[in-house]
């Protein structure tokens, strides 16, 4: 008799132990459903990431303006094409996955001096002696000027060439490459393979692509360069090991590899450095906010994707 005492609030127990773990679940299950999104208007809609400062509350067309101040001077190769409409009408696509509205105020706001940093230092005509200074004249060109070729690559049959076009450098950040072509196109739904010129005729879609490169990885397992300055990523042993850690660095290595980084000193890396340092004063965060040598470049940095031929190679 005194054995059935003993089974009977065990059962009893291990029952309601059992009841509270799964109205526990249920409750979490609620509580992940329920999670809140908010919605700011045509600029970001239905995400967590709208419940923040969205890109318009802290940047706004005077500050585009002083960032690309000599983008429309007479001696521009893009006057009149890049403007701030565009790039904000471009990031309301991008704004509810995180784009300039991940993290508190800080954080957005050098995201985006991050991001034109890059764009700026690609399509700059600006020269040392240049007025207003080298950084002055970013937005300068919309695509490569005199090409040395097509950009053609014959052995990929999974964006093979259209017949007629040409894949060299073109937006905001430069695509090159029928293969790149092909899977920005995709990414964005629309026919940048058989129509590449798109991109120097629309300068929303030119940002779009730019965007798009910047929001996803070059390949799977791999983070995107909004990822490692976000701090969405965390380094594994191996990424220590390489010397990539999350800032503005590791996005140059994301984005270029072994183009710019693992080279000491390198002068496309130096550019891009000093474009997002002059946009954090002109924004207001101030330079002093990029952290230290080891963030802020990808000068001993080992390389994502090493490249299978010279880091010099194009």
């Amino acid at each position: 008799m005194g054995s059935k005492w003993v089974v009977r609030p065990v059962m009893a127990i291990t029952a309601l132990l059992l009841l509270v773990s799964m109205c526990g679940s249920a409750n979490a299950g609620l509580m992940k459903e329920k999670k809140k999104v908010c919605d700011k208007g045509w600029e970001c809609k239905a995400s967590i990431y709208c419940c923040n400062h969205t890109i318009t509350d802290y940047f706004q067309t005077y500050q585009f303006e002083d960032l690309f101040s000599k983008r429309n001077s007479p001696v521009a190769h893009a006057v009149g094409f890049w403007d701030y409409h565009s790039f904000i009408t471009a990031s309301a696509d991008y704004q509810p996955h995180g784009f300039g509205t991940t993290g508190g105020k800080q954080t957005q706001m050098k995201e985006v001096a991050a991001f034109l940093g890059h764009v700026g230092s690609k399509t700059s005509c600006g020269y040392g002696v240049a007025t207003g200074g080298p950084n002055a004249w970013g937005l300068c060109y919309n695509h490569e000027m005199s090409p040395s070729h097509s950009y053609c690559d014959s052995t990929d049959y999974v964006h093979p060439c259209s017949p007629g076009a040409e894949y060299y450098g073109r937006g905001a950040l430069p695509v090159y490459w029928n293969y790149n072509y092909g899977a920005v196109g995709e990414g964005l739904k629309v026919d940048l393979l058989n129509h590449p010129e798109y991109l120097e005729q629309n300068a929303t879609l030119a940002f779009q692509a730019a965007m798009w490169r910047w929001m996803n990885p070059v390949k799977k397992h791999q983070p995107s360069a909004h990822d490692v300055f976000v701090g969405n990523w965390k380094p594994t042993k191996n990424d220590t090991l390489a010397k990539r850690v999350p800032g503005f660095g590791t996005t140059m290595n994301v984005l270029y590899g072994d183009q710019v980084c693992g080279q000491r000193e390198n002068e496309s890396m130096n550019n891009m450095v000093s474009h997002y340092l002059y946009y954090l004063d002109l924004m207001g965060v101030g330079r002093e906010q990029a952290g230290p040598h080891e963030v802020l470049t990808c000068e001993e940095q080992e390389p994502f994707n090493p490249s299978s031929t010279s880091s010099t190679s194009s």
